[in-house]
Protein backbone atom coordinates (compact mmCIF):
# COMPACT_ATOMS: atom_id res chain seq x y z
CA UNK A 1 0.00 0.00 0.00
CA UNK A 2 1.38 3.41 -1.02
CA UNK A 3 2.04 5.76 1.88
CA UNK A 4 -0.05 8.92 1.95
CA UNK A 5 1.27 12.40 2.59
CA UNK A 6 0.50 13.27 6.22
CA UNK A 7 -0.17 16.98 5.60
CA UNK A 8 -1.48 17.00 2.01
CA UNK A 9 -3.06 20.45 2.20
CA UNK A 10 0.37 22.08 2.26
CA UNK A 11 0.74 21.14 -1.42
CA UNK A 12 -2.01 22.18 -3.80
CA UNK A 13 -2.53 20.43 -7.10
CA UNK A 14 -3.38 22.36 -10.26
CA UNK A 15 -6.94 21.12 -9.95
CA UNK A 16 -7.29 22.41 -6.40
CA UNK A 17 -5.99 25.85 -7.33
CA UNK A 18 -8.13 26.07 -10.46
CA UNK A 19 -11.25 25.34 -8.42
CA UNK A 20 -10.37 28.14 -5.97
CA UNK A 21 -9.20 30.89 -8.34
CA UNK A 22 -12.44 32.86 -7.97
CA UNK A 23 -12.35 32.71 -4.16
CA UNK A 24 -12.12 36.34 -2.97
CA UNK A 25 -10.02 35.29 0.03
CA UNK A 26 -7.38 33.59 -2.14
CA UNK A 27 -4.02 35.30 -2.51
CA UNK A 28 -1.82 33.64 -5.14
CA UNK A 29 1.77 34.85 -4.75
CA UNK A 30 4.11 34.39 -7.73
CA UNK A 31 7.68 34.31 -6.37
CA UNK A 32 9.50 34.00 -9.69
CA UNK A 33 11.80 36.76 -10.99
CA UNK A 34 9.98 39.81 -12.30
CA UNK A 35 10.84 39.16 -15.94
CA UNK A 36 9.32 35.69 -15.76
CA UNK A 37 6.16 37.08 -14.17
CA UNK A 38 5.73 39.70 -16.91
CA UNK A 39 6.11 37.05 -19.62
CA UNK A 40 3.11 35.19 -18.22
CA UNK A 41 1.51 34.17 -14.94
CA UNK A 42 -1.61 32.56 -13.54
CA UNK A 43 -4.61 34.87 -13.56
CA UNK A 44 -4.89 36.76 -10.29
CA UNK A 45 -1.30 36.11 -9.19
CA UNK A 46 0.49 38.92 -7.37
CA UNK A 47 4.21 39.23 -7.85
CA UNK A 48 6.54 39.04 -4.85
CA UNK A 49 10.13 38.05 -5.66
CA UNK A 50 11.29 37.07 -2.19
CA UNK A 51 14.66 35.65 -3.25
CA UNK A 52 16.63 38.72 -2.19
CA UNK A 53 15.03 38.87 1.27
CA UNK A 54 17.74 37.41 3.46
CA UNK A 55 18.64 37.73 7.14
CA UNK A 56 22.22 36.92 8.10
CA UNK A 57 21.89 37.93 11.75
CA UNK A 58 19.40 36.02 13.91
CA UNK A 59 19.96 38.02 17.06
CA UNK A 60 16.66 39.32 18.42
CA UNK A 61 16.68 42.90 17.08
CA UNK A 62 17.59 42.18 13.42
CA UNK A 63 15.26 39.19 13.36
CA UNK A 64 12.36 41.34 14.54
CA UNK A 65 13.15 43.96 11.90
CA UNK A 66 13.29 41.31 9.18
CA UNK A 67 9.96 39.85 10.29
CA UNK A 68 8.26 43.24 10.29
CA UNK A 69 9.62 43.96 6.81
CA UNK A 70 8.03 40.75 5.53
CA UNK A 71 4.68 41.69 7.07
CA UNK A 72 4.89 45.16 5.51
CA UNK A 73 5.68 43.80 2.04
CA UNK A 74 2.85 41.26 2.24
CA UNK A 75 0.42 43.98 3.26
CA UNK A 76 1.53 46.17 0.33
CA UNK A 77 0.53 43.30 -1.95
CA UNK A 78 -2.92 43.12 -0.45
CA UNK A 79 -2.27 40.07 1.72
CA UNK A 80 -3.85 39.87 5.16
CA UNK A 81 -3.51 37.27 7.90
CA UNK A 82 -7.05 36.02 7.22
CA UNK A 83 -6.40 35.15 3.56
CA UNK A 84 -5.71 31.77 1.99
CA UNK A 85 -2.17 32.10 0.63
CA UNK A 86 -0.66 29.99 -2.17
CA UNK A 87 2.95 30.40 -3.28
CA UNK A 88 3.82 29.66 -6.90
CA UNK A 89 7.36 29.24 -8.22
CA UNK A 90 8.64 27.95 -11.53
CA UNK A 91 8.44 24.41 -10.11
CA UNK A 92 7.89 23.10 -6.57
CA UNK A 93 11.06 24.94 -5.72
CA UNK A 94 12.92 26.41 -2.81
CA UNK A 95 11.58 29.96 -3.13
CA UNK A 96 7.93 28.92 -2.86
CA UNK A 97 8.88 26.64 0.04
CA UNK A 98 10.63 29.57 1.73
CA UNK A 99 7.41 31.57 1.42
CA UNK A 100 5.35 28.81 3.02
CA UNK A 101 7.84 28.31 5.83
CA UNK A 102 8.03 32.00 6.68
CA UNK A 103 4.25 32.38 6.70
CA UNK A 104 4.05 29.44 9.10
CA UNK A 105 6.68 31.19 11.21
CA UNK A 106 4.39 34.23 11.19
CA UNK A 107 1.67 31.99 12.61
CA UNK A 108 -0.37 31.59 9.43
CA UNK A 109 -2.16 28.25 9.16
CA UNK A 110 -3.76 28.56 5.71
CA UNK A 111 -0.70 28.65 3.46
CA UNK A 112 0.17 26.34 0.56
CA UNK A 113 2.56 25.70 -2.35
CA UNK A 114 1.40 24.96 -5.91
CA UNK A 115 2.92 21.57 -6.74
CA UNK A 116 4.63 21.74 -10.11
CA UNK A 117 4.53 25.53 -10.07
CA UNK A 118 3.91 27.74 -13.07
CA UNK A 119 5.71 25.33 -15.42
CA UNK A 120 3.31 22.52 -14.55
CA UNK A 121 0.30 24.83 -14.87
CA UNK A 122 1.40 26.08 -18.29
CA UNK A 123 2.33 22.60 -19.53
CA UNK A 124 -1.19 21.42 -18.65
CA UNK A 125 -2.63 24.06 -20.99
CA UNK A 126 -4.31 26.00 -18.20
CA UNK A 127 -5.01 29.72 -18.73
CA UNK A 128 -2.30 32.30 -18.15
CA UNK A 129 -2.13 36.05 -18.62
CA UNK A 130 0.30 38.96 -18.84
CA UNK A 131 -2.08 41.36 -17.13
CA UNK A 132 -1.22 42.47 -13.61
CA UNK A 133 -3.94 42.27 -10.98
CA UNK A 134 -5.22 45.38 -9.23
CA UNK A 135 -4.04 45.36 -5.62
CA UNK A 136 -5.39 47.20 -2.60
CA UNK A 137 -3.03 47.36 0.36
CA UNK A 138 -4.08 45.39 3.44
CA UNK A 139 -3.01 45.00 7.05
CA UNK A 140 -0.96 41.93 7.93
CA UNK A 141 -0.97 41.31 11.68
CA UNK A 142 0.88 38.31 13.05
CA UNK A 143 2.18 36.51 16.11
CA UNK A 144 5.41 34.67 15.38
CA UNK A 145 5.60 30.94 16.06
CA UNK A 146 9.19 30.53 17.23
CA UNK A 147 8.98 26.74 17.05
CA UNK A 148 9.33 27.09 13.25
CA UNK A 149 12.60 29.06 13.16
CA UNK A 150 16.07 28.38 14.51
CA UNK A 151 18.60 31.06 15.42
CA UNK A 152 22.33 30.54 15.72
CA UNK A 153 21.87 30.28 19.51
CA UNK A 154 19.34 27.49 18.98
CA UNK A 155 21.77 25.61 16.76
CA UNK A 156 24.62 26.03 19.23
CA UNK A 157 22.43 24.51 21.94
CA UNK A 158 21.20 21.74 19.64
CA UNK A 159 24.63 20.40 18.73
CA UNK A 160 25.30 19.76 22.42
CA UNK A 161 22.38 17.30 22.65
CA UNK A 162 21.40 13.96 21.13
CA UNK A 163 17.80 15.02 20.53
CA UNK A 164 18.30 17.20 17.45
CA UNK A 165 19.46 16.50 13.90
CA UNK A 166 21.15 19.30 11.98
CA UNK A 167 20.35 18.73 8.30
CA UNK A 168 22.59 20.43 5.72
CA UNK A 169 20.75 20.73 2.40
CA UNK A 170 23.54 22.37 0.37
CA UNK A 171 25.65 20.75 -2.33
CA UNK A 172 28.32 18.22 -1.42
CA UNK A 173 31.07 20.72 -2.23
CA UNK A 174 29.54 23.35 0.05
CA UNK A 175 29.16 20.81 2.86
CA UNK A 176 32.80 19.75 2.69
CA UNK A 177 34.02 23.34 2.37
CA UNK A 178 35.43 22.89 -1.12
CA UNK A 179 32.86 25.43 -2.38
CA UNK A 180 33.21 28.26 0.15
CA UNK A 181 30.54 30.97 0.07
CA UNK A 182 31.29 32.60 3.44
CA UNK A 183 34.45 33.55 5.29
CA UNK A 184 34.79 29.93 6.38
CA UNK A 185 33.82 26.80 4.51
CA UNK A 186 32.49 23.55 5.88
CA UNK A 187 29.45 22.65 7.92
CA UNK A 188 28.06 22.61 11.44
CA UNK A 189 29.66 19.81 13.50
CA UNK A 190 27.62 16.61 13.44
CA UNK A 191 25.38 17.65 10.57
CA UNK A 192 23.81 15.18 8.15
CA UNK A 193 24.11 16.03 4.46
CA UNK A 194 21.20 15.57 2.06
CA UNK A 195 20.97 17.96 -0.87
CA UNK A 196 17.52 19.49 -1.34
CA UNK A 197 17.16 18.62 -5.06
CA UNK A 198 16.67 14.98 -4.07
CA UNK A 199 13.17 15.84 -2.83
CA UNK A 200 11.96 16.48 -6.40
CA UNK A 201 10.88 14.40 -9.37
CA UNK A 202 12.28 15.07 -12.84
CA UNK A 203 9.09 17.04 -13.55
CA UNK A 204 9.76 19.46 -10.70
CA UNK A 205 7.05 18.15 -8.39
CA UNK A 206 7.53 16.80 -4.88
CA UNK A 207 8.32 13.10 -4.72
CA UNK A 208 5.64 10.80 -3.26
CA UNK A 209 5.62 10.19 0.47
CA UNK A 210 7.15 6.71 0.44
CA UNK A 211 10.13 7.94 -1.58
CA UNK A 212 10.64 10.97 0.65
CA UNK A 213 10.46 8.90 3.82
CA UNK A 214 12.94 6.35 2.48
CA UNK A 215 15.24 9.19 1.46
CA UNK A 216 15.25 10.93 4.83
CA UNK A 217 15.29 7.84 7.02
CA UNK A 218 18.01 6.33 4.82
CA UNK A 219 20.16 9.31 5.79
CA UNK A 220 19.31 9.02 9.48
CA UNK A 221 16.75 11.83 9.55
CA UNK A 222 14.00 10.28 11.67
CA UNK A 223 10.77 11.72 13.12
CA UNK A 224 11.68 10.91 16.73
CA UNK A 225 14.22 13.77 16.69
CA UNK A 226 13.86 17.49 16.20
CA UNK A 227 15.27 18.54 12.82
CA UNK A 228 16.96 21.88 12.13
CA UNK A 229 17.62 22.42 8.42
CA UNK A 230 20.18 24.80 6.97
CA UNK A 231 21.67 25.84 3.64
CA UNK A 232 23.36 29.14 2.69
CA UNK A 233 20.48 31.60 3.16
CA UNK A 234 17.49 29.53 4.28
CA UNK A 235 15.86 28.71 0.93
CA UNK A 236 17.02 25.18 0.17
CA UNK A 237 16.55 24.32 3.83
CA UNK A 238 12.97 25.61 3.63
CA UNK A 239 12.38 22.97 0.97
CA UNK A 240 13.50 20.30 3.43
CA UNK A 241 11.18 21.89 6.00
CA UNK A 242 8.28 21.52 3.56
CA UNK A 243 9.16 17.92 2.69
CA UNK A 244 9.41 16.92 6.35
CA UNK A 245 6.17 18.73 7.20
CA UNK A 246 4.47 16.76 4.43
CA UNK A 247 5.69 13.56 6.08
CA UNK A 248 4.30 14.63 9.44
CA UNK A 249 7.61 15.15 11.24
CA UNK A 250 6.48 16.86 14.45
CA UNK A 251 9.48 19.11 15.17
CA UNK A 252 11.08 20.83 12.19
CA UNK A 253 12.78 24.23 12.14
CA UNK A 254 14.55 26.22 9.46
CA UNK A 255 17.78 27.98 10.40
CA UNK A 256 17.10 31.35 8.79
CA UNK A 257 20.66 32.70 8.93
CA UNK A 258 22.12 29.39 7.75
CA UNK A 259 25.72 29.27 6.54
CA UNK A 260 25.61 32.92 5.50
CA UNK A 261 25.47 33.69 9.22
CA UNK A 262 27.31 30.72 10.72
CA UNK A 263 30.26 30.82 8.32
CA UNK A 264 30.72 34.57 8.82
CA UNK A 265 30.10 34.79 12.57
CA UNK A 266 33.21 34.62 14.74
CA UNK A 267 33.39 31.81 17.25
CA UNK A 268 31.01 29.35 15.58
CA UNK A 269 32.39 25.78 15.46
CA UNK A 270 33.03 24.48 11.94
CA UNK A 271 33.60 20.94 10.66
CA UNK A 272 35.25 19.96 7.37
CA UNK A 273 33.88 16.53 6.40
CA UNK A 274 35.92 14.20 4.23
CA UNK A 275 35.67 14.82 0.51
CA UNK A 276 35.11 11.10 -0.13
CA UNK A 277 31.57 9.91 -0.88
CA UNK A 278 32.47 6.27 -0.23
CA UNK A 279 30.63 6.07 3.08
CA UNK A 280 27.92 8.60 2.23
CA UNK A 281 24.39 7.21 1.64
CA UNK A 282 23.22 7.36 -1.97
CA UNK A 283 19.95 9.32 -2.42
Amino acid sequence: MTEAIQSPDLLWSRETLRARLDDPSLRLIDVRPGERYTMGHITGARHFDIYALNCDDTDNAPLKSFTRMWAFLLARRGVSFEDTIVFCGEITGMTAARGLWFLEYLGHQDVHVLDGGYSGWEAAGLPVTRDASAVTAAVFSFEADHSRLATYQDVLAAIETDNTIVLDTRSWAEWTGEDRRSNRGGTIPGSIHLEWVNHLTEQGTMKPAHELRALFEGHGVTPDKEVIALCQTGYRSAHAYLALRLLGYPKVRNYLGSWNEWGNRDGMPVARPTNSKASHPTP
